[in-house]
């Protein structure tokens, strides 16, 4: 089954783009091609100016851990570790001896430093997606992909979620690739790309 096809797309560095359409158009694939997460069954990947679609899983998985950061819909926390700990977790099994440093900052940056010592099932929606944003950002990644962060937010969350993402889109001058339903977070990207069955349109 062919999930996407004939897609030929190319991102400006630090730019925020977005991708759109319905459930089912291959949104959520492509991001993971984009990434290296998946390897599309032909045609190849430049990550970062590096094919990665001759690398092997390590090195994939390298250039991921140094260069990439990933937000998701689900926040994939560990609920009994505290908001400090979830972003110190990878930075920790990377062997960062500044891992504890690096993530409060991180955290301060997305506005949480009051609750660095709460436990992630003591924070609402919003501060869980903030959580993993900061986690995300902790190493100040070239690139970001979202993959409809705002997605299991009320209304006021997603917009401070969203205002979050682009203003560290800016200060990091990080490349935001944006997966989501929502037209009006998309049309803030600079780029807009819409699928449908698995195409651009």
């Amino acid at each position: 089954m062919t999930i996407v096809k004939d897609i030929n797309l190319s991102v400006e560095r630090a730019k925020p783009v977005s991708l759109v359409g319905p459930s089912g158009s291959g949104k959520t694939t492509l991001l993971a091609i984009m990434a290296g997460l998946d390897l599309p069954t032909y045609g190849s990947v430049k990550l970062l100016g590096s094919n990665i679609t001759d690398m092997n899983e390590d090195q994939r998985a390298q250039i991921r851990s140094m260069d990439v950061g990933f937000v998701f819909q689900s926040f994939h926390l560990m609920p009994k570790l505290s908001a400090l700990d979830n972003v110190m977790l990878p930075l920790e099994i990377a062997g960062d001896i500044d891992a504890m440093e690096k993530s409060k900052l991180a955290l301060d940056q997305v506005g949480l430093s009051h609750r660095v010592r709460n436990l992630a099932t003591q924070l609402s929606g919003g501060e869980k997606q903030r959580v993993a944003i900061a986690r995300a950002i902790v190493n100040k990644p070239k690139i970001l992909f979202a993959d409809e962060p705002t997605g299991n937010l009320d209304n006021k969350s997603s917009a401070a979620v969203a205002d979050l993402l682009f203003s560290i889109n800016e200060l990091i001058q990080t490349t935001l690739i944006l997966v989501t339903h929502d037209l009006s977070l998309a049309e803030k990207c600079r780029d807009v790309y819409e699928l449908s069955d698995g195409m651009l349109l």
